[in-house]
């Protein structure tokens, strides 16, 4: 009778392993076989063949002072972007979640603007608000160069000031999961607010302040595009980006990305053993709400200009992008706004063959990664919440690996798959799927890699949805004669479509303006997405920037739509999308 029961488990639990295992093997060949070979390729001798092992290439890189160089500018901008970017978020997150003041849900619609625009493409705005001859030097009556010498601080700046949002949605979320009664019985043995902050809400969030911190400083250590923008190239993802023309031949750039991928690793562990672990162990579930104190008089004025002043700031370079996308070309030098306006920009960047083929692309691309995204969500939710089979913890980390895993190096690792079989010059796909030669065909890995990139996002929303949604009720179907997958289409995807269309909506919106993956894999003006179509037209003399920003402003448009949809259908849990 026991063997009985057990083989009904076992048959029962069967399917579940059929699709947990499915999902582990795509996400083997798609996630870790790209890393694989990144930093197999580093260590090959032969880098043709990827046979043999040394660690010259590797012990190289540190003594080119160049390349170790370009590291520690990486190193740098990271460090001082996530400061920045923590410098701003974490006030705003305590105003926010304890006080209430005027203007107080405009200015916490406001806050998700930043991630409209890509730092890189805002990079365009900086330069026309606070280049040499630009906007602000007008106004002052200066000529600082703000961005010559300045570029380290600009590329920080841009970034930090884009990216902020990612912490303060992580710290807005934890603050409101504090107990108020800690804060209350220090307040009734005398603690003042700032000691208050310091001793008790400020180590119990530090959770959630490194989940969004961790985010950060990753993706500004292997930022491509605003140093790019900026003519900063002395760091790290740059140095990889121009030594991708010589990628079949050199394992130089293996060794880089390999060394670019372990000093983010080592980081990330080394900042969640030191701030992750002893602010988890002090972490305590809120057992009731608390009370919003509310800001009245010169308090109440203060707190709203501290939101209204980091909104202008955010919003200086998507302003720059604008009002250079409707001025006449050479209308905007030493003056402070455009003496001439046209809305031809607009019209070249909806009608020209290479700009309009891009938004095609874009748009292809990001609506066939959503759909995969939706899918594979749907399916990897339902093995984490709904079953017990051993190894969904494993799967539920791989998901969230890519979040993790410098989307420089994840790009890297298909441009290295592309040139292994089935993919080389003489695989049976090379037709199908490759990213250089005559005619490359890169969809297929553009396809994968935006899949791959965006998926924690579409997991941790359904997960959020189904741990909310009772499995009794798909219970009940299955006993009235109703098949798992019946039950799981009537009844629980209903249940959880905001939450599948909210991390659709993300999906789609951030794969639409992805940045290393496709200035990587597209190689020739026919392929290019809107964002590698973007940076090809600043490069362009005469009206390039312009047509640049024209589709910046398209991006914007959609990314406003979207991101507001999903904070609409998510609200304070948008934040979790962001963690690691």
């Amino acid at each position: 009778m026991a063997m009985s029961r057990t083989l009904q488990r076992a048959l029962r639990a069967a399917p579940h392993y059929a699709l947990m295992l499915a999902v582990l093997t795509i996400l083997s060949v798609c996630l870790l076989y790209p890393i694989y070979l990144t930093v197999r390729g580093g260590f090959a001798k032969d880098v043709t063949t990827g046979s043999g092992f040394t660690l010259d290439h590797i012990i190289l890189i540190f003594r080119d002072p160049a390349a170790v160089n370009s590291l520690l500018n990486s190193f740098k901008i990271a460090l001082g972007t996530t400061t920045l970017a923590i410098l701003i978020a974490v006030p705003l997150a305590v105003l926010s979640a304890q006080f209430r003041f005027p203007g107080k849900g405009f200015f916490n619609a406001m806050v998700l603007v930043p991630l409209i625009l890509p730092p890189f493409v805002g990079a365009i705005g900086v330069q026309a608000i606070m280049g040499r001859e630009g906007a602000i030097n007008t106004l002052l009556g200066t000529q600082l160069d703000f961005l010559g010498s300045a570029k380290y601080w600009g590329v920080i700046a841009v970034q930090a000031f884009s990216l902020y949002p990612i912490i303060y949605l992580n710290a807005t979320a934890a603050i409101a999961n504090l107990d108020p009664a800690l804060d209350e019985a220090a307040q009734s043995l005398g603690a003042s607010w700032l000691r208050r902050f310091w001793k008790i809400t400020l180590p119990l969030i530090r959770p959630g302040l490194f989940a969004g911190a961790t985010i950060v400083f990753i993706w500004s250590f292997t930022e491509l595009g605003t140093p790019l923008m900026f003519n900063y190239t002395q760091v790290a993802p740059v140095q990889i980006f121009y030594g991708l023309k010589e990628v079949e031949t050199s394992a130089a750039p293996y060794a880089l990305t390999v060394v670019l991928l372990g000093c983010a690793v080592i980081l990330y562990f080394l900042g969640k053993g030191v701030f992750g672990r002893k602010g988890h162990a002090m972490y305590a579930k809120a057992s009731r709400a608390g009370e919003e104190t509310v800001l009245t008089g010169w308090r109440g004025l203060a707190a709203t200009s501290a939101f209204a002043l980091v909104a202008i700031l955010a919003l200086l370079p998507h302003l720059g992008v604008v009002l250079t996308s409707v001025t006449t070309p050479g209308q905007w030098y030493r003056s402070v706004l455009p003496t001439d306006f046209t809305s031809s920009h607009y019209q070249q960047a909806l009608t020209a063959s290479d700009s309009f083929g891009a938004i095609v692309n874009s748009l292809k691309l990001a609506a066939a990664a959503m759909i995969i995204d939706i899918f594979v969500g749907i399916v990897v939710a339902y093995v984490i919440v709904r079953t017990e089979v051993k190894g969904r913890g494993l799967l539920d980390a791989l998901c969230m690996l890519p979040l993790a895993v410098p989307g420089l190096v994840m790009a890297f690792g298909y441009v290295a798959m592309s040139l292994r079989w089935p993919f080389g010059k003489d695989g049976p796909l090379s037709g199908i799927a490759s990213i250089f030669g005559t005619e490359p065909q890169p969809f297929l890995f553009l396809v994968v890699a935006y899949s791959v990139r965006r998926l924690p996002y579409i997991v941790r929303s359904t997960v959020a949805g189904l741990e909310q949604t009772s499995g009794e009720l798909e219970e009940a179907a299955v006993i009235h004669g109703a098949s798992r997958f019946t039950a799981v289409r009537k009844i629980i995807i209903p249940l959880i479509m905001a939450n599948l269309i909210a991390g659709g909506l993300l999906v789609f919106s951030f794969s639409m303006l992805e940045v290393s993956d496709s200035l990587l894999l597209a190689q020739q003006t026919r392929n290019y997405p809107i964002t590698k179509a973007i940076f090809a037209f600043t490069e362009r003399l005469g009206d390039g920037l312009y047509i640049a920003s024209a589709l910046g402003v398209w991006g914007m448009a959609l990314l406003t739509v979207t991101l507001f949809g999903a904070s609409v259908l998510l609200g304070k849990k948008l934040g979790a999308i962001f963690r690691v």
